[in-house]
């Protein structure tokens, strides 16, 4: 007695530890809930090069804003723009605009400048090598006494061929976007919109940096339809996706948590008529998830917004050790006192949670980060719910007898009329043939998808604009690219020039609009070298273009000389170095990736990829030394396929391990204990298929997690077998109805992952409840009253 007395001011000493923990990381606010999606993703291990590049991409795209206002006038479409940056204006710490003036563009000239003798296009390196010398020498007339030549970048003896000038013009179609009265300007056939790029100054995932941001931004878009009316505000970004998720996860957790609650307080009250067991199941649940919480911090050092949400379920399943307590306290002989009624119910309480730990520790066996913290948050929770029970209530209850409301009367009696199988009878054969012909053409008709895409639904709104900027924009996607590798630098501007060869018909054909490269810019020093070489051979040898020049614009032998040297002076090779340091780099450095992992990486990223074409991209690669394709949404998915079908296994093998370790208590009745949860897995999955689901990786971690909680049901009917004994059938409704609403309200989730988890348990759950007593084998009723 002393004993127990001591385990529960042991456990009530580590419950204290746990309220002032909490306290600590809430009233700190320490918590704070990651809500990027990625977090839930494998992590690729195989290739740390190809992991980094698409992190690098990922992580350059997740600070940005991108804001385009605009009107059918430009004027009114600067007005609106002004406005808004008006309000951004005041708010620098939050949110930095990209300033526009004549300096910044001089000085995104400069370095080229230095440069422009080896700067030139494909097409013209073409021309030097098959026109004539007379070609050159038009088109530098042309260029001098042409007011509509092309845009002067300096004297016209700084260039007067003109290749500085149409390599210029080239990499300024990279983009549609163009400077436009101290403003960047893009049009579509309707309207004109002024750009407004944004950095974000704070992470993007960051909960506070979305609650300050977003109301910001949309105070500012206010502010641009109250200066026009009719101004349109076009706003894509990282952090508005996040933002929308984190509030829709909020939406659900208090959605689910409130409503099992509330499903949990009506159904205690309706079974007990009493205050007491309501605060008594309440206690184990909250030290459940103090203690689940603590710990996950401890390790992780934060938790996942999905986990909470995840966890909120959780609440219908760490009820069940307690109702199982309470409901065998409603049938005990009075003279029993609760620590020996526990002693008694201790085999299958222990047998229950290790059942539904297992369960959830299939989760923690996936690759994915975010569902291994889920599953120990989850098995976290049972375990302190458990041992909350055990140390806790038989103290807290001692001998007192507790109501019984009608609800136990009612349900009670339904147990004598529940249908049993009977191996002699025909209609039991019956039964289970029919069930194996709809089990069969249901799982049929089931589909298989395993986007990743399913992880996350984004609103509407944020999905039209984002593909409205796209398409205006001309914007390449983050997550489909050439990663290019080599040795050194120059290898891999060589290998870039190497396959920009085979994209350049892409082109043509309409496949993509085009491709952004460093080597566009940065040409390899061989091809630098090509270039000078092409042009000294072609342009100022002797008898050249230039000296034809001369003659015909009346210049004398000097001019030449001095026109030579002055030409030549501008043809030190451009290095990658130089280049990432000036201005103009900005836009274009998340596509270098650098020295790591010993090689050198760069990225190639498409712009108006067609996503029916993405088979010509691969054939592009091919046969390229250092150059893949990366499709990083098709890799994922194929990786959540391939762990579909993985869990699948692990599924199966759970049950052999369940039925091993039920097997030393329960012997020749073991199948009546997993039968019903096997059952109600195969009937929920040819449900799906009859509903037109398509299958994929969380149906099936579903099924592991119902394999958890369907076997506690079984446990609670063998343990009191018999159609007399109402205790464990109360304790499998009550425990089955509170786990249907938490899984059933996940059920309603919006984001197609948890949906797909919650509907399966949904219906797992439920067809065990109705199932369990027809695996019950009949005792007689002095056996039955030797056991209760």
């Amino acid at each position: 007695m002393i004993r127990r007395h001591r385990l529960a001011l042991i456990w009530a000493l580590v419950v204290c530890v746990l309220i002032g923990h909490n306290a600590y990381l809430w009233l700190g606010k320490r918590i704070v809930p990651d809500t990027d999606i990625l977090a839930l993703l494998p992590v690729q291990k195989r290739d740390p090069v190809l992991q980094q590049s698409f992190t690098h991409m990922v992580e350059s795209a997740q600070q940005r804003v991108v804001v385009l206002v605009g009107a059918t006038d430009w004027n009114d479409a600067q007005r609106a723009a002004d406005a808004y940056s008006t309000i951004l204006a005041q708010h620098k710490e939050l949110l930095q605009a990209t300033q526009l003036n004549d300096q910044t563009q001089a000085d995104w000239l400069t370095k080229f400048q230095q440069h422009r003798l080896v700067l030139m296009t494909s097409s013209q390196e073409a021309q030097l090598q098959r026109q004539p010398a007379a070609f050159w020498v038009d088109a530098a007339k042309a260029k001098l006494y042409s007011p509509f030549g092309g845009p002067k970048l300096g004297a016209w003896r700084d260039d007067p061929f003109g290749l500085f000038s149409d390599w210029i013009q080239e990499r300024a179609q990279e983009t549609p976007v163009r400077p436009r009265d101290g403003h960047l300007f893009v049009a579509d056939a309707q309207k004109q919109y002024v750009l407004l790029p944004l950095t974000l100054t704070a992470p993007a995932f960051s909960m506070s940096a979305q609650e300050t941001v977003m109301p910001l931004l949309s105070q500012a878009a206010d502010a641009a339809r109250k200066a026009v009316p009719t101004a349109e505000v076009v706003t894509s970004g990282v952090v508005l996706h996040a933002a929308a998720a984190s509030e829709q996860a909020h939406s659900e957790m208090s959605t689910i948590g409130v409503g099992s609650l509330i499903g949990i307080i009506l159904l205690t009250w309706l079974t007990f008529r009493s205050i007491k067991p309501i605060v008594l199941i309440f206690l184990s649940i909250g030290i459940g998830c103090l203690g689940s919480l603590s710990i996950c911090w401890i390790l992780f050092e934060r938790v996942h917004l999905l986990t909470l949400v995840f966890g909120a379920s959780l609440i219908g399943v760490a009820q069940d050790y307690g109702i199982y307590f309470l409901c065998n306290r409603l049938h005990a002989d009075p003279s029993i006192d609760s620590r020996t009624l526990l002693k008694r119910l201790m085999p299958g309480l222990s047998l229950t949670l290790l059942a539904a730990v297992i369960g959830y520790m299939g989760l923690a066996l996936t690759p994915f980060p975010g569902l291994r913290q889920m599953a120990l948050f989850s098995a976290l929770g049972l375990i302190f719910a458990w041992l909350t029970v055990v140390f806790w209530f038989p103290a807290l209850i001692g001998r007192q007898t507790l109501k019984q409301g009608r609800l136990v009367h009612t349900y009670g009696n339904a147990l004598r009329r529940w249908p049993r199988l009977r191996m002699r009878s025909k209609s039991t054969w019956v039964g289970i043939l029919f069930f194996i012909v709809l089990s069969v053409l249901g799982c049929l008709r089931l589909g298989v998808n395993d986007d990743i895409r399913l992880l996350q639904n984004p609103p509407k709104h944020l999905i039209d604009d984002q593909i409205k900027l796209g398409k205006l924009l001309d914007a390449p996607t983050p997550v489909q690219f050439f990663l290019i590798r080599g040795d050194d630098t120059e290898a891999v501007l060589q290998r870039e020039e190497a396959l920009k060869k085979r994209l350049d018909p892409l082109i043509a054909d309409h496949k993509i609009t085009g491709y952004q490269a460093l080597s566009n810019w940065v040409p390899s020093a061989q091809t630098q070298t090509v270039r000078r070489a092409l042009v000294e051979q072609k342009l100022l040898n002797s008898g050249g273009p230039l000296e034809l020049l001369a003659a015909q614009i009346g210049e004398d032998r000097s001019w030449i000389d001095e026109t030579r040297a002055h030409l030549l002076s501008a043809s030190a090779p451009l290095t990658m170095d130089e280049f990432l340091k000036t201005p103009a780099s900005e836009p274009w450095r998340h596509l270098w990736i650098g020295q790591t992992e010993g090689v050198t990486a760069s990225i190639v990223a498409l712009r108006g990829l067609n996503y029916a074409d993405l088979a010509s991209m691969q054939q592009a690669a091919n046969g390229l030394p250092g150059v893949q394709w990366v499709d990083k949404v098709n890799e994922i998915s194929s990786v959540l396929g391939l762990y579909r079908k993985y869990m699948g296994w692990v599924v199966f093998g759970a049950y052999i391990v369940v039925f091993a370790l039920l097997f030393a208590r329960y012997r020749g009745n073991t199948w009546r204990v997993l039968a019903p949860t096997a059952a109600a897995s195969i009937a929920a999955l040819a449900l799906l298929g009859f509903g037109g689901q398509n299958i994929q990786l969380f149906h099936v971690l579903a099924l592991m997690l119902l394999l958890g909680v369907g076997v506690d049901y079984g446990i609670f009917m063998q343990e009191h077998p018999g159609r007399r004994n109402a205790t464990p059938w109360l304790a499998v409704g009550l425990s089955a109805a509170n786990t249907i609403l938490s899984f059933g309200l996940l059920g309603l989730s919006k984001t197609p992952a948890l949906q797909a988890f919650g509907l399966t348990m949904l219906l797992g759950i439920a067809l065990v409840w109705l199932i369990v007593p027809c695996f019950g084998k009949d005792v007689d009723d002095s056996a039955q009253h030797e056991a209760v």
